[in-house]
């Protein structure tokens, strides 16, 4: 069935060389997928969240055939892979490398009908597809222009106008508003959002946004060191906390600070990350009333200086720190 996706216990381990003195090397199984099973049902727009080295553009690339997994199965659009690679390509859109992908001598149009004679799109249809794809993406103005003229948020948009060139019915997007700014962002998920629900596309949406997540996915996938950690739509996954209260606190909160609040009686995480120059510390507790006077007083004994203390609703990235103890600006590559 197009737009369907599964995938059952797929697992992803790249060997490297490590040098050992001069002459000496040993070999290094870096582990990137840990046996991640889930579907993605058609028509919907599955969220794949995560920070960098989470595992999420290893997945993708297994998914549309630009990597072999070390074992286990997938079925794309009612393809098998590793068996019917060939299939599986002509009926997925992909933006994966975004700028890179491109043809920067080339001008937009230009670009857009050579993909589309790759995808064996006729020379009448490729123009006709192209020139749609312009005018919905407001390129017009610089579609014929070279795309070594264009800024890096016009090179993303004619990425993501390439994923779009064979029409088909499932589109893998790769962090495809990084580098953006915010109303050209704003734009491309309208789109996507446009694609899903007046076209039917089935949406593969990797991202370590939280709030992009929370406003555009129908269901998503926490993944972290390869695994996933959760799996649902949005008020599921807020809801699978059970916890009484989240506290974010700005200031200046040393890293012992926050390892005397994680403590805490009453306190299931906490989690520090720099934000515009000083530090935010999200915390997770059972019951506000209590635990707030001995949060304060903890912090204030390690030598911390409060600016702003808000208690706020749960969000995704709420979930994801509940899951790792980590917020999603840690960076788990393997190095």
């Amino acid at each position: 069935m197009f737009g369907h996706v599964i995938i059952e216990n797929l697992v992803k381990t790249y060997l490297t060389r490590q040098r050992k003195g001069l002459f000496k090397s040993e070999v290094k199984h870096v582990p990137a997928l840990k046996g991640v099973s889930f579907e993605i049902k058609p028509g919907e727009i599955f969220g794949l969240l995560g920070p960098n080295g989470a595992g999420k553009t290893t997945l993708i690339k297994c998914l549309t055939t630009l990597l072999l997994p070390t074992s286990g199965r997938a079925h794309i659009n009612g393809y098998e892979l590793t068996q019917q690679d060939n299939a599986i390509r002509a009926t997925i859109g992909c933006m994966l490398m975004g700028e890179r992908g491109l043809y920067w001598k080339l001008t937009a149009r230009e670009n857009l009908i050579f993909f589309g004679a790759l995808y064996h799109l006729n020379p009448k249809d490729r123009r006709r597809r192209a020139d749609e794809l312009i005018e919905r993406l407001n390129m017009g103005d610089i579609a014929d222009r070279s795309v070594e003229t264009y800024s890096s948020g016009q090179r993303m948009k004619l990425a993501f106008a390439k994923a779009l060139i064979n029409d088909a019915p499932l589109l893998v997007l790769d962090e495809p508003t990084n580098t953006l700014d915010v109303p050209s962002a704003r734009e491309l998920r309208a789109v996507v959002r446009d694609l899903n629900e007046k076209e039917g596309k089935t949406v593969i949406y990797t991202t370590h946004i939280m709030s992009e997540a929370e406003t555009l996915c129908d269901r998503v996938a926490i993944v972290d060191h390869g695994e996933t950690l959760a799996l649902g739509t949005v008020p599921e996954l807020k809801a699978s906390l059970n916890r009484g209260a989240v506290i974010r606190i700005e200031g200046v909160i040393s890293a012992k600070a926050s390892q005397a609040v994680s403590n805490l009686p009453g306190v299931s995480q906490a989690a520090t990350t720099a934000i515009n120059g000083h530090n935010q510390l999200t915390v997770m507790a059972h019951d506000q009333q209590t635990v707030l006077p001995r949060l304060i007083e903890t912090l204030t004994a390690h030598g911390a200086v409060m600016q702003k203390i808000t208690p706020e609703e749960v969000t995704l990235e709420d979930v994801f720190i509940a899951r790792t103890g980590r917020t999603l600006a840690d960076d788990t590559r393997v190095k």
